[in-house]
């Protein structure tokens, strides 16, 4: 059985909320994770433009000062996004960080896109699971030595909640990987979009693309692997990016990828979690509507399945607020189902377990 440890959001004038998060630090073993001179991932999202959910900058500095006291080097990270927002590429990425308040005058460390400026640098990564022989992971994060998520809880239109899970597995995945773990269907080129500028032709790993009629690029079913390489290579958008795949096969495949970093990082990862502004939506989107439940504290754990299965057990305890898209919902009852009937979040929970990712059974000690 996993411990998880949990401080709520009461505070005093001898404690406020920043130590209380120190002392989880400290308590939960994530210390003892980084040893000195260790470069030190920590896995953060900067919040979409126009999104003001995402953790609180300083709340993420303190962290980057206990690694800093523990002898480590720590970086910020995250990877682009699939979607065209304002984190697409590394320049519109860091830009937006900064925007946000992701300043180093205020967190302290530098920030790293992991898989570089447009997507591209990545590293494949053995798994040999279900869905993925290979996953496609940032490189940048697999540089380092040691391992830190924090991650901010919330619901999510396709995976039920989006928690220390999806933080990993889908924020570390390059691009093309995110296409991977977003659908199941082949890529198709739309010709009248097509300028022939051939890009895509250099992309494929497959060899599966050619030039067609009027020099205009065509996708050869036989060999095309699914890769989505080409989709975040055009830059016109003559290869549409697919979201067609089923809530359970994205869990997994976000399991799948968590698994490709984790395995990286054996007794040197530790996971942060902000039950905090819950809102119904991914950080992801330009906007957060208004948090369902009330907030509830900070829970950290060397255990992200056990983390993720605690996070949401206590928001199920909590009463839906009123004026939110949960008002109503009485204590006890599945906040994450009410929010999203189409999606059985338990299955990513139970599909990680499996898969060895950690424990869903848990005992959970408060500070």
């Amino acid at each position: 059985m996993s411990k998880v440890y949990f401080a709520d959001t009461r505070a005093s004038v001898k404690q406020n909320l920043l130590n209380k998060l120190q002392v989880l630090f400290e308590r939960s073993g994530i210390k003892e994770v980084v040893a000195p001179k260790d470069l030190v991932a920590i896995k953060v999202h900067f919040g979409e433009r126009g999104n003001t959910a995402y953790i609180r900058p300083q709340f993420v500095r303190r962290i980057v000062d206990r690694v800093k006291n523990q002898g480590g080097n720590p970086f910020l990270t995250d990877a682009n996004t699939l979607y065209v927002g304002s984190r697409a590429n590394a320049v519109d990425h860091l830009q937006t960080a900064i925007e946000n308040g992701w300043g180093y005058s205020v967190v302290n460390a530098p920030l790293i896109i992991a898989d570089g400026l447009t997507g591209k640098e990545y590293t494949n990564v053995e798994v040999n699971l279900k869905h993925f022989k290979e996953v496609k992971i940032g490189s940048g994060v697999l540089h380092a030595d040691a391992f830190i998520a924090i991650s901010h809880l919330k619901g999510h239109e396709l995976t039920g909640y989006g928690g220390a899970l999806k933080n990993i597995g889908m924020g570390l995945g390059s691009r093309s990987g995110k296409q991977m773990m977003h659908s199941d269907v082949r890529p198709t080129i739309n010709t009248e979009q097509c300028t022939g500028c051939s890009k895509c032709h250099k992309w494929c790993p497959g060899g599966a693309i050619s030039a067609g009629e009027n020099k205009k690029s065509f996708i050869s079913e036989e060999h095309c692997i699914g890769c989505g390489e080409c989709t975040v290579s055009c830059p016109f958008g003559a290869i549409a990016v697919n979201f067609k795949t089923e809530p359970d096969i994205i869990q997994e495949k976000i399991a799948e990828y968590t698994l490709g970093v984790l395995k990286h990082f054996p007794g040197k990862a530790g996971f942060i979690t902000f039950v905090n502004n819950i809102s119904p939506e991914c950080d992801c989107c330009g906007w957060n509507d208004a948090p369902v439940v009330r907030d509830i504290g900070i829970m950290a754990s060397l255990d992200p399945v056990a983390l993720d299965q605690a996070c949401v057990d206590l928001i199920n305890q909590e009463h839906g607020l009123p004026g939110s898209r949960l008002e109503g919902q009485p204590h006890g009852s599945d906040k994450f189902r009410a929010l999203w009937p189409h999606v059985d979040w338990r299955k990513g929970l139970e599909y990680a377990e499996s898969i060895g990712l950690g424990s869903r059974k848990y005992e959970l000690i408060k500070i």
